[in-house]
């Protein structure tokens, strides 16, 4: 006689599996609400009010979908646990974030919880019993818009920042990250970073255009991109525009304006290479004044880390060269360098889209996201699906509910496989 509270384990009853997309949207819009702005947008920085409400709702939908406990270590950041068959085992685990930019949208981060929670929903009430734990986290301060910099709590979690320092930080007003925890009660005792974990996978708007272009449902992201940033100064000489001949001047914004141009030909200039120039400071700033310094931002981007090298040394190169040409003094300071990551996971991202049949295609990661900085220490994966026009970081951020359904459903039998791997020691 079959015993419908027994742990279900037949491999066809697995296989057919759904997630239930009309309650993960409906999840979506729910927390949207916290910080919702009238333009469709959600506007929710780490630390307030509007963080702590949402936090408190993450925990009740996990309760109640069979966790065992929602926890949170020292940087606030938070772990549900379901429990399964063998619960030494390290856990299978995903997450993203709850926080959202000042302007943003309802789905960056916040569907990579909420699918989080509607795998483990699935899991509970098909009375699902897993080989491992299963976890759902959420890291504090992805986005990095109220206390920076960005992906702060994932990156205490691996140790790439100091704890102390990370909850020092202060916003504009000065109010401090930890005690901002603390006052909406969300610091705990738990050490970052001792959790048994076995595998992460993160799911997430792709928050760029290329899945919608190539009309495709999932991406199955092998890498993540490697950035280097850089400080420019340029400094030359302030005089007067109208008495200074051509051949006499140091002009650093015609120099500015070359290496502008190059940062676009180096990107071209290579596979998947990206180069932007978004920020520059001029001086005096004036409107009959020869520019005397400027200074500006450059962000090269490649998934591979030797190309990413080619295109800095160029970049290097070419500004040496300027310098020597127009008799100018120019600094580069490449000030942050994020390694290329690689997703070690992503075949079983590859495998549960291929058999749920939906269209995919292999993509790379253009943004940082918590499950790069978690690859540090455990294997990895991310499943982008698409998101209108690319748009993201934007109240007119959009995506649908059944795109948010796939991604769900591919992230449930991810999560299985790696989950049953696990157990058999591979």
């Amino acid at each position: 006689m079959h015993n419908s509270n027994r742990p279900k384990e037949d491999k066809d009853i697995m296989k057919d599996l759904r997630v239930n997309g009309k309650r993960l949207w409906d999840s979506l819009e729910e927390m949207g609400e916290f910080g919702g702005t009238p333009d469709g947008g959600c506007a929710r920085l780490v630390g307030t009010d509007l963080d702590k409400q949402a936090r408190d709702l993450f925990t009740e939908w996990c309760l109640a979908a069979g966790c065992e406990s929602v926890s949170f270590d020292k940087f606030g950041n938070m772990f549900a646990r379901r429990p399964g068959k063998n619960n030494d085992l390290p856990a299978v685990c995903t997450g993203s974030h709850l926080d959202t930019q000042p302007t943003g949208g309802k789905y960056d981060g916040v569907f990579g919880v909420l699918a989080g929670v509607e795998v483990l929903r699935t899991l509970h009430e098909n009375n699902v019993e897993t080989p491992t734990p299963i976890e759902v986290s959420v890291w504090t301060n992805e986005e990095g818009s109220r206390f920076k910099p960005a992906m702060q709590g994932s990156g205490v979690y691996v140790g790439r920042f100091d704890l102390q320092e990370e909850l020092d930080k202060t916003d504009v007003d000065g109010i401090r990250l930890g005690d901002e925890l603390e006052r909406i009660g969300y610091i705990g005792e738990a050490e970052p970073g001792s959790r048994n974990m076995g595998a992460f996978f993160e799911a997430h708007i792709e928050q760029g255009p290329i899945l919608e272009d190539e009309n495709k449902t999932i991406g199955v992201v092998r890498l993540g991109q490697g950035i280097r940033w850089y400080d420019v100064t340029v400094k030359g000489r302030s005089q007067h525009s109208g008495t200074t001949p051509m051949h006499l001047r140091k002009d650093t914004m015609v120099a500015a304006a070359l290496i502008t141009q190059e940062v676009e030909k180096i990107a071209h200039r290579h596979t998947n290479g990206l180069g932007t120039v978004g920020f520059m400071k001029v001086f005096p700033n004036s409107r009959n004044v020869i520019p005397g310094r400027i200074d500006f931002g450059v962000d090269l981007r490649n998934p591979d880390a030797d190309t990413l090298k080619a295109m800095n040394d160029e970049l290097v190169a070419f500004c040496e060269k300027v310098a020597a040409e127009r008799d100018l003094e120019i600094e580069v300071d490449n000030y942050w360098y994020f390694a290329p990551v690689e997703f070690k996971l992503s075949d079983d991202v590859e495998k549960a889209a291929s058999e749920l049949g939906y269209s995919h295609m292999d993509i790379y990661a253009g943004a940082g996201h918590d499950a790069c900085y978690m690859s540090d220490i455990m294997p990895a994966g991310m499943i982008f699906t698409p998101c209108e026009k690319g748009i993201s970081h934007n109240p007119a951020e959009r995506t649908s509910p059944e795109q948010c359904e796939a991604g769900a459903n591919v992230l449930l039998h991810a999560m299985l496989s790696a989950s049953d791997r696990i157990a058999k020691g591979k």
